[in-house]
């Protein structure tokens, strides 16, 4: 599977059908496998620190989350075929696994958001099996019940939402010891499922302006959306040191 590395991240050259395909496949090995999905905001963090860089590229599968990404995929002269957000991919695997031939773990989000998300799509897919869940509010203490939970519970299909970098690298620690075969870091996709907060009309996505829609709802991310023109300058001046490539 062929990489565009883009600030140091080695970015998966995948359309929404080959990433669902790639899942798919991993489900039928008997290990764990880990999916990331960074955007320009993440993969600028990545670009910052290096130790979060390398425990992005150790991910099985790494998918374009921003539109962001594509574009600058474009700038590098090695354009990936389309924007495979993490949501969308997550909605796609559960619809795929929703005759309950593979069984569910949430985990993240505030107190109570991941029972609201896990009724609704249980009232969407009666058969969907879900195993567990928890909030992604924690200490120590707490922190090893939900995985000594997740091991007794041993899902197929495990979903960390805890934003970036915090599941990325919490994964990356975890996953060789909790029985999952696939561990999704799909940040604030629970909140989604949930309704307890509204996606971006079909119009903005398609437009690549999701994130325009979001800074509409909430102004108060305008620093924070400060990072995208950052991040396309920082790829436009460093795109001759960035090249295609292999994962090794």
């Amino acid at each position: 599977m062929k990489k565009i590395d883009i600030l140091g991240v080695l970015v998966d050259h995948v359309t929404m059908d080959d990433a669902l395909f790639s899942l798919k496949e991993f489900l039928k090995e008997e290990k764990a496998h880990a999916v990331f999905t960074p955007n320009s905001e993440i993969i600028m963090v990545a670009h910052k620190d290096a130790e979060f860089c390398k425990t992005l590229n150790s991910g099985d599968l790494i998918v374009a989350d921003g539109i962001g990404v594509v574009y600058a995929s474009k700038i590098l002269k090695a354009p990936l075929p389309e924007r495979v957000a993490g949501f969308d991919l997550s909605s796609k695997l559960i619809e795929a696994v929703s005759d309950g031939s593979r069984s569910l773990y949430f985990f993240g989000g505030k107190p109570g958001v991941a029972e609201l998300a896990i009724r609704n799509l249980t009232e969407k897919y009666p058969a969907l099996s879900v195993c567990g869940f928890s909030d992604g509010y924690f200490d120590e203490a707490k922190e090893q019940q939900i995985i000594e939970d997740i091991k007794a519970k041993k899902p197929d299909i495990l979903f960390v939402c805890l934003g970036a970098p915090k599941q990325e690298k919490w994964i990356a620690e975890h996953k060789d010891e909790l029985g999952a075969k696939l561990l999704l870091g799909v940040g604030g996709s629970l909140d989604v499922w949930a309704g307890t907060v509204e996606r971006a009309p079909e119009k903005y996505q398609k437009a690549g302006l999701e994130w325009f829609y979001r800074l509409l709802k909430q102004p108060s991310r305008f620093f924070r959306m400060m990072a995208l023109p950052k991040f396309g300058l920082t790829v436009l001046f460093k795109g001759k040191r960035v090249k295609k490539g292999n994962r090794s």
